[in-house]
């Protein structure tokens, strides 16, 4: 059986998605008096829409093109063209938040719209959370 989350739960977590990992939440969780497995707290994120990975929510090129099975020159490129924004860092090392992406991912550019759509919609939910 389990526990109905609470209005304060779903907030709590709904202000830590994008801060901290589901293991920070869970334990975040626990000191205001609550008892959330991670397991729970990452099917609540994923039913959300939010990502719930295992680290915290900046992407570079790399890591990006290696979960969409991209060269990280596409996505580079795409970063150079300013379709996605970014933070610090250099070349194609530059950081990624995930809601730019999906903002990119949920609004490409009229010329590449068909490849983005070919992408696996796991791999995107599994960077971005749901596409709305």
């Amino acid at each position: 059986m389990h526990t109905k989350w609470t209005d304060e739960e779903l907030e709590t977590i709904e202000e830590m998605a994008c801060l901290y990992t589901v293991k920070q939440i869970a334990h975040r969780l626990q000191k205001r008096g609550y008892t959330r497995s991670t397991s729970a707290i990452q099917n609540k994120l994923r039913f959300l829409g939010y990502s719930a990975r295992p680290i915290l929510d900046n992407y570079n090129c790399c890591e990006i093109a290696r979960v969409l099975h991209l060269n990280s020159a596409t996505v580079w490129t795409w970063v150079k063209k300013g379709w996605i924004r970014t933070n610090r860092g250099s070349g194609r090392y530059h950081q990624i938040k995930s809601k730019d992406l999906k903002r990119f991912l949920q609004n490409p550019p009229e010329r590449i719209k068909k490849r983005i759509a070919a992408i696996d919609k796991d791999a995107i939910e599994y960077l971005v959370g749901k596409l709305v």
